[in-house]
């Protein structure tokens, strides 16, 4: 099992990337990060730019277990939109197989236009599976061409709204380079929330082998008159981490398991958590 950390005090900005901050993840107890690059245009970002982020974990001995692939909306049904939005995919993937990446992470995106993550009556369409298989399928070569992961994360809001709709989409695709990066919090209902090991047993039951990688938030169930299901970081609400360490190392011991949700001040807390939780499982953390 390896860790990973996202967010927090990793910048936007790869040319902010430094040393002390790879020396910090690793202070930490993680191995490798999933960096959110947002201020770097994908056209525009050069490989000189990436291979300095690339030695600079080397060095300290870091893995860059994902990039961003800019959320952008691969089921749009207007083709010079979809297309656009495969072509940044595909430039996502070079800028990450020259930082020397294991994956990307994206979503399917939204036909709501304010955000990628929001609810829109089309995400839920046969029209918008069809797109994303096409969008999927176009972006094969490019993830092969650069050995990076297209890892496609999905959530009740979206097209990718459940671990059946994702089996559907990757099966369709058929591509060993475009799997899931399971995030259960995701998914998780009023129906699953006080059951969340046999939730999460169901997903890895469904998806097996499409996985290839996880999100660690927690997810909490408030005492709101309408429903709420905030996320936070993990170890601090009801998702079974027990069953998700278990079942993601099963998978393979070389998967990450990158956290989120969490703020900076609660890294070290976090760290422990999941450091504590593989080892009451007799699960080796590998550096």
């Amino acid at each position: 099992m390896r860790f990973g950390l996202s967010g927090t005090f990793l910048p936007s900005n790869m040319d902010d990337f430094t040393p002390a901050i790879a020396k910090r993840v690793k202070e930490l107890g993680f191995s490798g990060v999933f960096t959110r690059f947002r201020e770097n245009d994908p056209f525009e970002t050069t490989t000189a730019q990436c291979h300095r982020v690339r030695d600079v974990l080397a060095d300290e001995g870091i893995r860059m277990y994902q990039t961003t692939g800019y959320w952008q909306c691969l089921i749009h049904p207007d083709e010079t939109e979809r297309k656009q939005a495969v072509r940044t995919v595909q430039a996502a993937l070079r800028v990450a197989g020259d930082i020397g990446a294991r994956g990307i992470d994206t979503g399917p995106g939204s036909m709501d236009p304010t955000g990628p993550w929001n609810p829109h009556p089309d995400n839920w369409s046969q029209r918008s599976r069809e797109q994303l298989i096409k969008s999927l399928r176009e972006c094969v070569t490019a993830a092969e061409d650069n050995q990076v992961y297209l890892s496609l994360e999905g959530h009740q809001l979206v097209v990718l709204e459940n671990e059946d709709v994702t089996k559907e989409i990757l099966d369709a695709v058929a591509s060993p380079w475009v799997r899931s990066d399971l995030d259960p919090a995701n998914w998780v209902t009023l129906k699953t929330v006080y059951w969340t090991g046999e939730y999460i047993d169901r997903i890895f039951d469904v998806l097996g082998n499409h996985i290839v990688s996880g999100h660690a938030k927690d997810i909490l169930l408030t005492n709101a008159h309408t429903l709420h299901l905030p996320t936070c970081a993990p170890g601090k609400g009801m998702l079974d981490f027990k069953t998700y360490i278990r079942r993601m190392h099963a998978l393979d011991p070389e998967y990450p398991l990158i956290t989120e949700g969490a703020r900076e001040d609660e890294l070290p807390a976090v760290s422990d958590f999941l450091h504590q939780t593989a080892a009451a499982l007799g699960i080796e953390v590998l550096a």
